[in-house]
């Protein structure tokens, strides 16, 4: 429904109220009718596109033909147009987005009739929304958050949708959008032994994907039944008598070699003569296993049209639970659109690339496991701001910016440093 308003909207500020409003789902079919009943009162009549009302199929009755413009458009609408001869109406088969827009239908000569308009909405299919736990660690059935179970519903590369969280069939919670490639992210709390039946539902004004709860599989606490320790057919006295058995000796056997390494240290620092040795342990004050440390960076870099660029995310392998964000914009504006996606959430390799804007279709890959991000056949378009985020647990731990100039024009007003390519890298590091 939000999309058909803001069409609706954008028809009115250019002077023109669509007669007829359909909404369908990309790759489907959409007839627009004439609804005229004698077409031979009429020398012709016409269908256009778009706001330049591009010619796009005809029938002429003064010379009795029937004409589609595959060419036209730069062919956008090439053997997908059926033009009813008795009729004239007109179909567009395996719908795309693109071919969403105002389509006229105009008369020529007999009866004066005026022109119909058809706006024709199509959206893309809507993906399963995925639920994921938001903390990789189950509390202790001791710690004071036991009884709440933390869960995050989110979808990427969506646009003109509408993301909810449900109780039954009451709303619980929800979030729209109306830009056209984004990720959405709703979290939810439950109880542990909550028995209600929940669901995470994305819609759009023709469709809707639901995922269902599973409260089971996805919250549970760290205690375990020991009973379940016990197999089914029971575990023989003779067994356990060789376990326990098992456990003294290995237990005895460190206790030895610990004594005995600390007898021999003890020994050689007290021999004659020799000055006591000193031990040094060095110590990582890091966090284990984060590699990626909160920072904001920008880079410059130069470079000719027609050349290729590569940017360093400077991340060794994106972890699971990392939502990795690209997006681009004009230079001295803060306004960007988001063009490549990249989200690992559940497990190793679940990620979505493919949220490319149309400017830089073909010419734009990204390194799965580092986030690189490489441009091919730089164009004067493509000169710009490049932002890059990457978030874990909804914390922003990546922020950088890099500004990709033409070297023709702006090598005189950037310092040389900022703009060395080496093996494909940004070399060159301003720190904001």
């Amino acid at each position: 429904m939000k999309t058909s308003v803001l069409l609706i909207c954008f028809l009115l500020a250019k002077g023109v109220f669509s007669d007829v409003v359909k909404s369908v789902l990309e790759g489907d079919s959409v007839t627009l009718h004439t609804d005229l009943t004698d077409l031979l009162k009429y020398e012709r009549i016409l269908w256009t596109f778009g706001p330049g009302r591009t010619r796009i199929a005809q029938i002429n009755n003064v010379v009795n033909k029937i004409s589609v413009y595959n060419d036209v458009l730069d062919g956008k609408f090439r053997d997908r147009l059926q033009l009813d001869d008795r009729s004239g109406s007109l179909t567009v088969t395996n719908t795309t987005t693109e071919d969403s827009g105002l389509y006229e239908l105009q008369t020529v000569g007999g009866k004066e009739v005026p022109p119909n308009t058809f706006s024709i909405i199509v959206s893309a299919p809507l993906p399963v929304p995925v639920i994921t736990r938001n903390s990789s660690q189950c509390p202790s059935p001791s710690s004071s958050s036991s009884s709440y179970c933390s869960l995050v519903c989110s979808v990427v590369n969506v646009g003109h949708v509408t993301l909810s969280w449900y109780k039954g069939n009451s709303l619980l919670s929800s979030i729209s959008v109306s830009d056209l490639s984004i990720s959405l992210s709703l979290p939810l709390e439950v109880e542990y032994q909550d028995k209600n039946s929940y669901s995470c539902v994305i819609n759009n004004p023709i469709s809707n994907q639901t995922h269902h709860l599973d409260i089971s599989q996805l919250c549970h606490t760290c205690s375990v039944d020991a009973s379940s320790l016990i197999p089914e057919d029971g575990l023989l006295l003779s067994h356990m008598v060789l376990i326990c058995v098992s456990v003294v000796i290995t237990v005895l056997v460190l206790a030895a070699v610990g004594m005995l390494s600390i007898y021999w240290k003890y020994r050689n620092t007290n021999q004659p003569g020799q000055a006591p040795k000193q031990e040094y342990t060095e110590m990582n004050n890091g966090s284990p296993g984060d590699d990626l440390a909160e920072t904001d960076e920008l880079k410059t870099v130069s470079v000719n049209v027609g050349e290729t660029v590569t940017l360093n995310t400077g991340v060794t392998a994106v972890k699971s639970f990392d939502v990795l964000q690209w997006r681009f914009g004009e230079l001295n504006t803060d306004s960007t659109n988001p063009f490549i996606v990249f989200a690992r959430l559940n497990e190793q390799n679940n990620f979505d690339g493919t949220g490319h804007d149309e400017t830089f279709r073909n010419r734009v890959q990204m390194d799965q496991q580092n986030g690189y991000l490489t441009i091919n056949d730089i164009r004067h378009t493509d000169f710009g701001i490049y932002k890059l985020n990457i978030s874990r647990n909804g914390r922003n731990v990546i922020s950088k910016t890099f500004i990709v100039l033409d070297s023709s024009e702006n090598r005189g007003n950037v310092p040389e440093e900022t703009m060395t390519l080496m093996n494909g890298e940004i070399t060159a590091n301003t720190r904001v």
